[in-house]
C-alpha cells in the first residue's frame, strides 16, 4: 500500500492546499510535498524487486484489486515498481518539492490554487510511473494535462492562453491516437480478458494479435506500433512534433517549466519504453532505421534551433528536444547500455533541465529579462546563480563526473554496438556531433550574459536573494554530481529491469 500512500498524500495535500489561505499556501504545500519525497526515498532504500514489471518480474510494493467489469474485460487497480519506474518516481517527488520551494518568490497571486495544482500533478505523475493496468494508467496520464494547462494559462506570460491551448491540443490529440490504437490491439488479442499490462505484454510476445478490421495480426501490430509511437512522440517531444514545447516553456512560470521539462517529458519516453519497446520487438527491428533517423534529426535540429535563440528559456527548451533525441537513440539501439543509458538519461535530464530553468528563473527575478542581448557581466553581480547556471550548462554538455556525461556515454556506447540497428556507427557519430552544437550555443549564450561589462540598469546583489531561491539549485546540483560520480546508485536496478526486454528481441 505504499504506492497508494504516496498518491493519497499528494492528492489530499492538493485538496488541503486549495482551501488554505494564500499567505501560508506555499509553506504548507512544501511541508506536505516532503512526505511523498521522504516516502519515495524510503521505497528506494527498501527496493527488493527484480526483473521487468511487464515481463514476469518480481514487483516491489505491488497491489492489485479488481475494479470494474467491462463486459468480458476486467479493469483493475494494479500498481507496482521495478528498476525503471522507481527512479522516475523518486525524481518526481524530489522535483515537485524543489519546484514548490522555488515558487515562493515568483508566485504572488492565487497561491493556494497554484500549489494545489502542483501537488495534484505530483499525484498523477506518480500514478503514471506506477500503474500497470492500462485504464488506470491512462486516467493518470490524462489527469496530468489539466493542471499543467491551468498553470500555463493562468500564471504564464503574455501569450499564455495561446501556449496553454497549443499544449493541450497537441498532447490531447496524441493521447486519443494512442488510446484508440491500444484498445484496438487489446480487442485483437482474442484471449486477453483484462487491461493488465503484463498480461497484454505476454500475449504480444507469445504470438500477438489475431487481426481486426480486416487487418492481419502482423499488420494490426504494425499499425498500432506506429500510432502509439506517434502519440508518445508528441509528448517527448521529437521533431517534427516539438513546436508546442518552446511556447509552453517560454510562457509557463518557472516552477511549471521545471516540472514540464524535468518530469512531464519523461512520460513520453517512459511510455515508449513500456509499450513500444517492450511489447513490439519485431516492429522495433522493422522500424529501427526511421526511428534512429528521427532521433538524430531531433538531436541536431533541436541544437541548431537553440543556437538561433536569444531567450534563455527558449535555449533551454530546445536543449530538451535535443536531449530527448539521445534517449530515443538509446532505446532504438536495443542494447543493455543503450536502453539502460536512455533510462538513466531520463533521470539525468530531469535534474539538469530543472536546475537550468531554476537558474534562469532566479536571473529573471533579478533582471526582469531573459534576453541574451539585454544582459552582460552578470558574473560579478550574481555569482551564485551564474555559477550554478554554468554548472548546469556543463552538465548538458556532458562534463565528466556529472550525470549528463554518464547518460550520454552509455547511450553512445550502446548505440555504437547495436547489431539490430543498421548503420549504427553512422547514427551514433551523427548524434555525437550534436554535443559540439550544444557546447557552441551554451558557451555562446553564457559568454554574452556572464562575461563582459555589466550593462543592465538594475543593480542586484544575489547575496540578498532568499534561501528558498538558492537552496533548490544546490540540491539539484548535488544530485547531478552524485549520479555522475556514483551512477550505479540507479544504473544497476535499471539494467536489471531492462535485460528481460532485450531477451525478447534485442541483445544483451
Amino acid at each position: 500500500m505504499m504506492i497508494e500512500a504516496l498518491i493519497a498524500v499528494a492528492l489530499l495535500g492538493a485538496l488541503v492546499t486549495f482551501v488554505a489561505p494564500n499567505r501560508i499556501a506555499g509553506k504548507l504545500a512544501f511541508a506536505i510535498s516532503l512526505v511523498p519525497a521522504a516516502l519515495s526515498l524510503w521505497l528506494f532504500s527498501a527496493f527488493d524487486g527484480s526483473g521487468n514489471a511487464l515481463l514476469d518480474g518480481e514487483l516491489a510494493f505491488e497491489s492489485q484489486y479488481e475494479w470494474i467489469q467491462l463486459g468480458d474485460y476486467t479493469i483493475s487497480w494494479f500498481v507496482g515498481l521495478d528498476g525503471i519506474s522507481l527512479p522516475l518516481v523518486v525524481l518526481t517527488t524530489i522535483l515537485c518539492s524543489l519546484a514548490i520551494l522555488s515558487s515562493w518568490t515568483p508566485i504572488d497571486e492565487r497561491e493556494s490554487q497554484f500549489y494545489g495544482l502542483v501537488l495534484f500533478i505530483e499525484a498523477n505523475l506518480i500514478g503514471v510511473f506506477a500503474a500497470l493496468d492500462f485504464f488506470a494508467w491512462f486516467i493518470f496520464w490524462e489527469a496530468v494535462l489539466i493542471p499543467m494547462y491551468l498553470l500555463i494559462g493562468i500564471w504564464g506570460g503574455p501569450r499564455r492562453k495561446y501556449a496553454a491551448i497549443k499544449f493541450f491540443v497537441y498532447t490531447n490529440v496524441a493521447s486519443l491516437l494512442m488510446f484508440g490504437a491500444f484498445i484496438s490491439l487489446v480487442f485483437g488479442l482474442g484471449d486477453v480478458t483484462s487491461f493488465a499490462l503484463p498480461e497484454i505484454a505476454t500475449a504480444m510476445l507469445e504470438g500477438g494479435p489475431d487481426g481486426l478490421f480486416g487487418l492481419s495480426g502482423s499488420a494490426l501490430a504494425s499499425v498500432v506500433f506506429v500510432a502509439m509511437f506517434l502519440g508518445f512522440a508528441v509528448k517527448v517531444p521529437v521533431v517534427p512534433f516539438h513546436t508546442w514545447l518552446p511556447d509552453a516553456h517560454v510562457e509557463a512560470p518557472t516552477p511549471a517549466s521545471v516540472l514540464l521539462a524535468g518530469v512531464l517529458l519523461k512520460m513520453g519516453t517512459y511510455a515508449l519504453l513500456r509499450f513500444n519497446f517492450t511489447m513490439f520487438p519485431e516492429q522495433v527491428a522493422t522500424y529501427a532505421v526511421p526511428i534512429a533517423a528521427i532521433a538524430v534529426i531531433s538531436v541536431i535540429y533541436g541544437a541548431m534551433l537553440a543556437l538561433a535563440q536569444t531567450d534563455l528559456k527558449r535555449i533551454v527548451a530546445y536543449s530538451s528536444v535535443s536531449s530527448m533525441g539521445y534517449v530515443i537513440l538509446g532505446l532504438i539501439a536495443y542494447t543493455q547500455f543503450g536502453v539502460g543509458g536512455a533510462t538513466f538519461q531520463m533521470v539525468s535530464h530531469g535534474l539538469i533541465s530543472g536546475l537550468m530553468f531554476m537558474a534562469v528563473g532566479v536571473i529573471y527575478n533579478a533582471t526582469h529579462t531573459r534576453m541574451v542581448t539585454d544582459m552582460s557581466g552578470l558574473a560579478d553581480r550574481m555569482p551564485i546563480a551564474v555559477g550554478i547556471l554554468i554548472a548546469g550548462a556543463f552538465g548538458y554538455m556532458g562534463l565528466p563526473l556529472m550525470s549528463g556525461f554518464y547518460g550520454e556515454f552509455t547511450i553512445f556506447f550502446g548505440a555504437f554496438q547495436s547489431e539490430q540497428l543498421a548503420y549504427a556507427p553512422l547514427f551514433t557519430a551523427a548524434a555525437m556531433f550534436g554535443i559540439v552544437i550544444v557546447a557552441g550555443y551554451l558557451l555562446f549564450a553564457l559568454q554574452r550574459t556572464v562575461f563582459g561589462p555589466y550593462r543592465l540598469e538594475t543593480d542586484y546583489d544575489l547575496g540578498r536573494a532568499p534561501l528558498h531561491d538558492v537552496a533548490p539549485m544546490f540540491v539539484l546540483l548535488g544530485l547531478i554530481i552524485l549520479l555522475g560520480v556514483a551512477p550505479d546508485l540507479i544504473f544497476e536496478m535499471i539494467t536489471d529491469a531492462v535485460d528481460p526486454i532485450l531477451e525478447t528481441g534485442g541483445e544483451l
